[in-house]
Order: C-alpha cells, then sequence, then structure tokens
C-alpha cells in the first residue's frame, strides 16, 4: 500500500468508544460502529484515523477488532501520541506506539502522529522518537497534529536531520474553521509536500441543518459551538442546500465536504452510523464548479477562527 496521497477521504474515530463528549452506549454502540466500519470499506473507504486518547483506547480496541474481522481489505491506520504534561520523557513515544499496535493487532501503523505540540520539550526532541518508529518499523509514515505554520516547519526539518519525511498535519478545518488556511497553513502544506489533514470539517455537525439557535446540542458538545455562531452560520448551511438540489439532491454535509476536498485537503469526517459512513462518501466523484467554490469561499468568510 502506498501513502496518504492514494486517499481523498477518512473516518475519524474520536467518537468509538467515548462517553465524555459523544455518548458511547447511548444510542449507538459497538455493532453501529462495525457497520459504519464495513459501510465506509464498502464506499471505497480504507482511510482510518484514531488516537490512543479516543475512548481511553477504545477506539484503537474497536478499530483492531473490525480489522481483524475484514482482512480481505487493505486499509491505512493512522494513529497519534498524547504528549501528555507528565511524559517527560521522550522515550515514552515508542512505548506509547507499542502500547496502541497492541490495542490495534498490528505488527506497525501506517502513519503516527504527534497529536498536539507538547513544551516544555522542544519539537526536535519529540521528533527523535518519531523518526525512530519508522527507522525500526513500527510506523511506515509519520506526522504531527494540531501543529501551526512555524512548528510544523520545524518538525519538518527536525525530521530531516534524521533522514525522514513529515507526511502529514492534521487540524481543524471547514467552513466554519478556516484559520488555518488564513494563516498560511494550508499553503504551506502544499508548497512542503505536507498532506493536510482536516478534522471535524462539518463543524461538528453545524453544517448538517440539524442544529440551530432554537435546537442546540446537548451536554457537553455544546461548548464546542460559540455563542451565537448557530444564528450565523444559517444564511451558510441554507446555501449549502441549494448547491446540493443543483447537483441531483447531495446533502449538505456532502457539499461542504467536497468544498474541503476542492482545497486538496484529506478531510477525515467522523461517523457513528452506517448512514453517516455512506453520506460522507457521497462527497466522492464529483466536484462543486469555481462558482460553487468562490461562492461557498465568500459565505465563509468571516469564519477566520
Amino acid at each position: 500500500m502506498g501513502g496518504l496521497n492514494e486517499f481523498e477521504l477518512g473516518i475519524g474515530t474520536w467518537a468509538w468508544g467515548d462517553t465524555s463528549v459523544w455518548k458511547f452506549g447511548r444510542g449507538y454502540g459497538e455493532e453501529d460502529l462495525r457497520r459504519v466500519f464495513s459501510t465506509a470499506l464498502d464506499s471505497g473507504v480504507r482511510f482510518f484515523d484514531t488516537a490512543e486518547v479516543y475512548g481511553k483506547g477504545k477506539s484503537e480496541l474497536y478499530l483492531g477488532r473490525f480489522l481483524r474481522e475484514r482482512p480481505d481489505r487493505k486499509i491505512y491506520i493512522a494513529t497519534k501520541f498524547a504528549p501528555w504534561p507528565w511524559r517527560w520523557s521522550t522515550s515514552q513515544l515508542l512505548k506509547a506506539l507499542k502500547a496502541s499496535l497492541q490495542r490495534l493487532g498490528l505488527e506497525r501503523v501506517d502513519l503516527y502522529q504527534m497529536h498536539w505540540p507538547s513544551p516544555p520539550r522542544s519539537i526536535r526532541a519529540w521528533m527523535e522518537p518519531l523518526a525512530q518508529a519508522v527507522k525500526e518499523g513500527l510506523a511506515r509514515e509519520v506526522g504531527v497534529s494540531n501543529y501551526g505554520r512555524s512548528g510544523m516547519l520545524r518538525a519538518q526539518e527536525a525530521l530531516g536531520r534524521h533522514g525522514v519525511a513529515l507526511a502529514s498535519n492534521q487540524v481543524q478545518y471547514s467552513l466554519v474553521r478556516r484559520k488555518n488556511e488564513f494563516n498560511g497553513l494550508l499553503d504551506e502544506c502544499a508548497t512542503t509536500g505536507v498532506k493536510f489533514i482536516a478534522y471535524s470539517p462539518l463543524g461538528m455537525g453545524m453544517l448538517s441543518g440539524k442544529y440551530g439557535p432554537s435546537h442546540p446540542p446537548q451536554g457537553p458538545r455544546a461548548l464546542f459551538y460559540p455563542k451565537g455562531q448557530l444564528a450565523r452560520i444559517q444564511p451558510l448551511v441554507e446555501l449549502l442546500r441549494r448547491i446540493g438540489e443543483n447537483h441531483g439532491g447531495k446533502t449538505s454535509n456532502q457539499v461542504a465536504l467536497n468544498w474541503i476536498l476542492g482545497k486538496g485537503t484529506l478531510p477525515i469526517p467522523g461517523a457513528k452510523t452506517a448512514a453517516q459512513a455512506a453520506e460522507n462518501a457521497g462527497a466522492l466523484g464529483w466536484r462543486l464548479t469555481p462558482s460553487e467554490m468562490a461562492a461557498l469561499d465568500e459565505a465563509s468568510l468571516s469564519f477566520k477562527g
């Protein structure tokens, strides 16, 4: 199997086993996730992103279980190392990677990522064991997550000292979170050959039309929605709906994902049900017109945060 550039779309598995934000076990469970996995594969989506902290390891465990049930498919697996403040020693990265591999049931992961920058240890210090993961055959490629432009460039330079390329930077990006486009990170990734992986590409559900000022999300998820933003995005959601109608009835989510695809990024929307996985895959195989891309660019100009 090749690298990240093979893929247009992936599945993010933050919700797999997470009880604090996504309320795993209340409305969806393991069998739902198994159907998500199978539906994604049958729709041609073979990139899955997880992390050791998702569901306190349960996301990796479920993904590993499903992998063993579908040995007929070539699947690209990405996971992440959490540089918690108490993980002072960089040697803990390889130890954490081996624990992730055990949960996933793999000898090697396709992509291993630093989940976020972790001062006071320097970026250079963390890149040394990340490069070692490639040299020991524990990871095919390595990347970072939640790194700004300057931090990403430092990581790229530090890995280069060890003869290892920086494959990716995974950051939040959507029509309602365009900071990483306006601050130059998107262009820098294109220039340096680092794959821009977009998490929360549907704005944590804000772009679906499911939520509004009179019916906001409940529980901890409400904390991810800035005050007044659900009202501000309604014209954008209406534009997504109209554009979708012009493409044979595509949903707002599918249009929003197609816009991200048009930016040259790799979106990894989450999915808790087979229907959501199928809807995500419906963003593939077609493209917005240049005028539709421009209209969405204009409608979302104010979402620079």
